[in-house]
């Protein structure tokens, strides 16, 4: 075989192999009803919410707790939690804008505000006056929001390793990559499993509990028709609490409230949890050791289990 053969069967060998790389890593939107088949349950309802068809749960019967999720993840991150907790409540829980099956915002507002806001019309929606309210992460911050400004409808409150104080540490990767020009173009085509599996190890303490369900659900739900985009304009929002009167705001809530904190959480380390609670009046600190970003999902027995002795109190 000549040299020019020869090099000419190099480039097409090193074209294919590029191509297959690239096939590997960029994906295609997933249709809302093709992920309803797959994420939807008989328990799944879609209420209209600002033109949005917001995806929701309503299980069980009892005093009402609602479960808020954090950015990128889902109601399902609370599926642990609401096999037991229905047995004794009603639960309900939401897909946010920008996430799950909800998907974007028409008006692509993911401030606190308008998702404190968006979460107060759908609990007039679904009818519930008072209840214990719970959230993750975005939804801690949400949660804390909503009990400042609605006191008399949460009868308790559950932060899971919240969010809403400046954490004093760089920002997560992903969230560096969504407001990174160019970067943030990539990402709407460019979404490879392990780069959720990445994110995954980081929010997780134990490795060992990422199954591929886990991964495959939550790369799916980002390749809902709307969400790559909608993640990166709500990463762009400024989610700090710079301000006095922010700060104040979180002083404010006088609700009952707990404090659940996995010490090996390294996107909002558990420094945030010690300080939210010395700012809050009415709150307790309780460290899950071996638990990371998300112990709902992560040490769904252990959490648990400290949510139930609260809300026997």
């Amino acid at each position: 075989m000549s040299k020019t053969s020869k090099k000419k069967y190099t480039f097409y060998a090193i074209l294919i192999v590029l191509i297959l790389l690239i096939k590997s890593v960029v994906y295609s939107d997933i249709s809302v009803e093709d992920l309803k088949m797959e994420y939807a349950n008989k328990y799944s309802k879609f209420i209209e919410i600002d033109g949005m068809q917001v995806h929701y749960r309503d299980e069980g019967k009892g005093f009402p707790i609602i479960l808020i999720h954090g950015t990128a993840s889902s109601l399902h991150t609370w599926d642990a939690w609401t096999t037991e907790l229905t047995k004794t409540n009603r639960i309900i829980r939401m897909d946010l804008p920008a996430f799950g099956l909800t998907g974007p915002n028409t008006t692509a507002d993911y401030s606190i505000k308008s998702y404190t806001n968006f979460l107060h019309q759908f609990l007039e929606k679904v009818k519930v006056d008072k209840f214990h309210l719970a959230g993750n992460s975005l939804g801690g911050n949400i949660a804390w929001n909503y009990a400042a400004e609605y006191p008399n409808k949460v009868e308790k409150l559950i932060l899971v390793d919240a969010s809403g104080l400046p954490t004093n540490k760089p920002q997560p990767a992903v969230f560096k990559m969504a407001k990174t020009p160019i970067l943030s173009d990539l990402f709407l085509y460019v979404t490879p499993k392990f780069f959720i599996k990445k994110n995954m190890k980081e929010v997780y303490a134990d490795d060992s509990k990422i199954t591929d369900d886990l991964i495959n659900r939550y790369h799916k739900m980002a390749l809902r028709v709307g969400n790559r985009q909608a993640f990166i304009d709500r990463a762009r929002m400024d989610f700090k609490m710079g301000s006095k009167a922010n700060l104040e705001k979180l002083k404010s809530v006088k609700t009952l409230t707990l404090l659940l904190w996995g010490a090996q959480d390294s996107w909002i380390p558990l420094d945030n949890g010690i300080r939210m609670d010395s700012v809050m009046q009415n709150s307790k600190l309780v460290v899950l050791e071996n638990s990371g970003h998300v112990p709902m999902e992560e040490n769904p027995e252990e959490s648990l289990q400290l949510l139930l002795e609260f809300l026997k109190k």
